[in-house]
């Protein structure tokens, strides 16, 4: 059997995006050539706070904000985890996403876990969205529309 995932009509994930005013990006990179980077300054230039979660780079920073271990460690609140780790690690942002306040779980372009949906909706948490990218999505719904 196939894995079937449906991501929200197009006028909730635009709620979604005029609605949210902070990312957390797991994984983002320092690099400025990788995707995680690229997408991230342009959600922040677009009038988001962005905040950095990468393990590595703990206590550093990213685009002029603090870099956090793990999502539970931000000391304020989200609304919008949006992740660039691998699909195998989805279910274990999962996990960490559900021990915060943050509102909707955001997987990058070609990310899919059905277990990291079934640990969410399990949990009673229906604001998810897979293997959409944040940026495209913002140009198509909000600023296009």
């Amino acid at each position: 059997m196939t894995y079937s995932f449906h991501n929200p009509s197009d006028g909730i994930l635009k709620q979604y995006l005029e609605t949210s005013k902070t990312i957390a990006v797991v994984g983002l990179s320092d690099r400025e050539d990788v995707t995680s980077h690229r997408v991230s300054k342009e959600m922040q230039e677009q009038g988001y706070r962005i905040i950095p979660v990468n393990p590595r780079a703990a206590g550093g920073q990213i685009l002029g904000e603090t870099v956090y271990a793990r999502l539970q460690d931000i000391p304020f609140s989200v609304d919008i985890v949006d992740i660039y780790r691998r699909s195998e690690f989805l279910p274990d942002v999962a996990r960490d996403f559900l021990e915060t306040d943050a509102k909707i779980f955001w997987a990058q372009l070609g990310l899919e876990s059905q277990e990291a949906e079934e640990i969410l909706r399990d949990a009673g948490r229906e604001d998810l969205v897979m293997n959409r990218c944040i940026k495209q999505e913002y140009r198509r719904l909000v600023l296009h529309s």
